[in-house]
Order: structure tokens, then sequence, then C-alpha cells
């Protein structure tokens, strides 16, 4: 049987650099499993959009959203979508996050920075966009406590970053780094480092493999429940 296509949906930003990145990481996801019919799509402000997307199907998907959190978009955006379409034999994946895989990533782009989680007198807020969905925001707060002084802290959410860098402040953290907790770089990326007071902030984690590697795996989980009913 061939492979359920995978259409990869992201928020979509009036900022072109934001589009741009998640159609580099399509390009890595594909060249990583050619076998498989990769498909760009967003909800908003950029083309093709999801509802076009899944109108245009002529077989079983499963629709990976390019998400580092399960909030707003993941839970009711995108199913709704779905259900709209009344496209059949589609499985909605996991999103992306707190898959460890990612928070290596970050540590990487902060490497670029020269710098790493643990280094002497270093504070790191790990930042992320935030919801109003708490549980959303609380997964950012867990994965910065796998970082040695290391505080979540949201462009949209409380505590923002600048609370985040006076709590290291207080912690004693003699410097201050910003880890990116962002798929793509775009506006909200932009007010962390208008938010930052200085501080470095690491790029956003991009188009790199080991997220196209989770891409992937979310996929292949979801391929699995779908493809018996598909048959």
């Amino acid at each position: 049987m061939t492979s359920p296509t995978l259409v990869a949906v992201a928020h979509g930003s009036r900022d072109p650099r934001s589009s741009t990145t998640v159609r580099d990481l399509v390009e890595v996801v594909r060249s990583r499993a050619p076998e498989i019919d990769v498909r760009p799509a967003f909800l908003d402000f950029d083309e093709p959009g999801f509802g076009e997307v899944l109108a245009g199907l002529d077989g079983p998907a499963v629709v990976v959203p390019l998400l580092l959190g399960s909030a707003y978009h993941a839970r009711v955006d995108i199913p709704a979508v779905v259900e709209e379409s009344g496209a059949p034999h589609v499985r909605v994946a996991d999103v992306l996050g707190p898959d460890p895989a990612l928070l290596d990533v970050a540590a990487e782009r902060l490497a670029a920075l020269g710098l790493a989680p643990g280094d002497p007198g270093l504070g790191l807020v790990l930042a992320g966009t935030g919801s109003s969905h708490q549980a959303a925001n609380a997964v950012v707060q867990r994965l910065a406590e796998r970082w040695p002084q290391t505080v979540a802290a949201f462009a949209t959410a409380s505590p923002g970053i600048a609370d985040g860098i006076a709590e290291l402040r207080e912690r004693g953290a003699r410097r201050i780094a910003v880890a990116s907790w962002f798929l793509a770089p775009g506006r909200l990326l932009d007010r962390v480092h208008e938010q930052a007071a200085g501080a470095p902030v690491a790029e956003a984690l991009g188009a790199h493999p080991a997220i196209a590697d989770v891409v992937l795996a979310r996929y292949r989980t979801a391929a699995a429940t779908l493809l018996p009913a598909a048959a």
C-alpha cells in the first residue's frame, strides 16, 4: 500500500522568515523519507491553506502539526479544519514538543553563541510563545527544569522574559542568555529579543535534521493507526 501523505501544518505568519523556515523543514523531511509524499500547509497568512491541502488529497493522510505545544491551534483549530474538510482516512499526529531531541537542538543553538546549560554563573531563560492554556506552558516549564539554572518564560504569557531574567538574577546568575523554544524566527521571537534587555538570544530551532526526524516519528506513529482503517 502507498504510504499516507504527510501534511505538515504550521500556524503561518505575516513574517516571511517563518514560512521560509517551514518550507525548509519540509524539504529536510522529504530528503530523509523520499518515499513519502510530504506537503506543507498553513492555518493562516500563508499558502497553501490547510483546508485547501486537505481538499486536494486523493488518499489517506497523516497531519503532523509543526507546533511545539498542545495549545489552542493543536487542540481546536487543526481538528476543526480536518472535520470540516470531510477528508476520509485522516489522522492528526501529536505536536512536536516536548520531544527531548528538540531540547538538544535548543542547546545546539545556544552552543552557536558559545554557551551551554550549566556554564558557571550562567542563568538561562527558555523562551516560548506562551498560551492561555496553562498545561501547554507547564510543558515548557518542565523542560526548563532539565537544565541547570534555567527558568521558562514567555513572549505572550506570564512569566514574561523580563520576569525570567529577574528571577535568575535573584538566584545569583552573573550572566544571562535566552534559549529559543520557537520553531521558526518571526515577530514573537523578535519580541523576545526586545524583552531580553541585551542578553544574547539563541536562534530558533529551525530546519534541523533532528526536528525532521521527530516529524517523521510523529507521522509513523499516527500512520500505524490509520493504515488498517484505510485498507
